[in-house]
C-alpha cells in the first residue's frame, strides 16, 4: 500500500496505467474487462486503497447508458473523424453513444438538446455551432446535464473544454512560410461558421506582427458550411482582379484552401514551392482529404486521438460526481504537416 491519496477515478486511471473508460467500466460491471486487466486494477485499488464514490455511481445508474455526441455538420469530415474517434472511447466504456448533427442551425441544435432531455442521458459531448448558438438555451442544459464543449468554446458554458490551440496553428504555418518564402496573406470567410476562425485571423494578425511583416487578412463573402464552394469563388475574384497582396496564402482551414486550390487551377496557376510555381497555399485542421489534393495540402494536424481521449475521460468523471471550482479549459498543440502546395 502506497501513502499517496487517490481522490477520483481519473488520478486512479493515471496512477494504474489503465484507461479511463476502461476503469469506468470495470466498476460499472466487473466481468465487462478482461481477466487481465480485472486482475491489474484490482492489484492497484489494493496498493492505493482507492474506493469509488459509490453513492455518485448508484446515482447515475438510475439514468440510462446514453451519450449524446452532438457536432454542427456532420456532413463535414473534420467532425465525422473526431465524432468516429468519440464513440469509440464511448463504447469501450461501456456507454450507449447517439449522434447528432445540427446541420449550421441553431433551432436544431436546441431541438436535439431538448430530445436528449427526454432520453435522460448519463452526459453529453457538445461541439456547439458558436456564434449562432443560442446561449442561454445551452447554458440552461448544461446545468441539468453534464456536458463537455469540445471544439468550439462558449466561454463559462458546460462544466469543461476540449479543443486545439489555435494560437499554436497559425504560429507553426506563418513561421515557417516566411522563413521559406514570401510572407503569407489570411484567406477567410467574411462571416466564418465556427468561432476558431476568429482565434485564427488574430493569431496570424499578432504573428505577422512580431515578425515584423505587415498583416494582409482576405475576408470573402458567403455563409454557411459550404467552405469549398465559397473558397473557390472568393478565390476566383481575388485571382481575376488581381488583388492578391503575396504569392503564399494561408486559408482559414483546409476546406477553403481545397476551393483556393480548385481556383488556382482553373485559372491556370501552377501550386507549390519550387521553380514554376506561382502560388503557395496551406491550411490548418488536416482535413481528412488534405493528403489527397493535387497538390497535397500543407497544414497543421489537429490530434483527433488526444482530443477524443482527453474530452471522454473528463465527461465520465462529470458523470461519476467530479466538480471543480474551476471550469477546466484544455488545449491541444497541432503539428505542422508540409507537403507539396507550400
Amino acid at each position: 500500500m502506497t501513502d499517496r491519496k487517490i481522490r477520483t477515478m481519473e488520478e486512479f486511471a493515471e496512477v494504474s496505467g489503465i484507461s479511463r473508460p476502461t476503469v469506468s467500466k470495470y466498476f460499472n460491471d466487473p466481468d465487462s474487462v478482461r481477466k487481465t486487466t480485472r486482475e491489474r486494477i484490482e492489484v492497484a485499488l489494493e496498493q492505493y486503497h482507492f474506493r469509488p464514490n459509490i453513492f455518485a455511481m448508484n446515482q447515475n445508474r438510475k439514468l440510462t447508458k446514453n451519450i449524446g455526441i452532438v457536432v454542427p455538420y456532420l456532413a463535414d469530415p473534420f467532425f465525422a473523424e473526431i465524432a468516429r474517434h468519440l464513440e469509440e472511447r464511448v463504447i469501450a466504456a461501456g456507454y450507449q453513444p447517439t449522434l447528432y448533427s445540427s446541420h449550421g442551425d441553431p433551432k436544431q441544435e436546441i431541438e436535439i438538446l431538448d430530445g436528449l432531455l427526454s432520453l435522460k442521458p448519463a452526459g453529453v459531448l457538445l461541439a456547439p455551432l458558436g456564434r449562432a448558438s443560442d446561449r442561454a438555451e445551452i447554458e440552461k442544459f448544461c446545468r441539468d446535464v453534464p456536458t463537455l464543449l469540445f471544439d468550439s468554446n462558449l466561454d463559462g458554458i458546460g462544466q469543461a473544454f476540449v479543443g486545439s490551440d489555435n494560437f499554436s496553428f497559425v504560429t507553426q504555418t506563418v513561421e515557417y512560410l516566411t522563413r521559406t518564402g514570401e510572407p503569407p496573406s489570411f484567406f477567410e470567410m467574411r462571416t466564418p461558421a465556427n468561432p476558431n476562425a476568429n482565434k485564427r485571423r488574430n493569431a496570424y494578425i499578432a504573428t505577422m506582427e512580431r515578425l515584423g511583416y505587415e498583416p494582409h487578412v482576405i475576408s470573402i463573402d458567403g455563409e454557411g458550411w459550404a467552405f469549398e464552394e465559397i473558397g473557390k469563388r472568393g478565390a476566383m475574384q481575388v485571382l481575376a482582379d488581381k488583388s492578391l497582396p503575396t504569392n503564399a496564402v494561408l486559408c482559414s482551414n483546409d476546406r477553403l484552401a481545397i476551393g483556393f486550390l480548385a481556383a488556382a487551377y482553373q485559372s491556370g496557376l501552377r501550386v507549390g514551392h519550387g521553380e514554376g510555381c506561382a502560388l503557395r497555399i496551406a491550411g490548418h485542421d488536416d482535413h481528412p482529404w488534405s493528403q489527397f489534393t493535387c497538390p497535397p495540402l500543407t497544414t497543421v494536424s489537429q490530434d483527433y486521438t488526444a482530443i477524443a481521449e482527453r474530452s471522454v475521460d473528463l465527461l465520465f468523471g462529470l458523470i461519476e460526481g467530479a466538480r471543480t471550482e474551476d471550469r477546466p479549459e484544455i488545449l491541444f498543440d497541432g503539428k505542422l504537416v508540409l507537403r507539396s502546395s507550400a
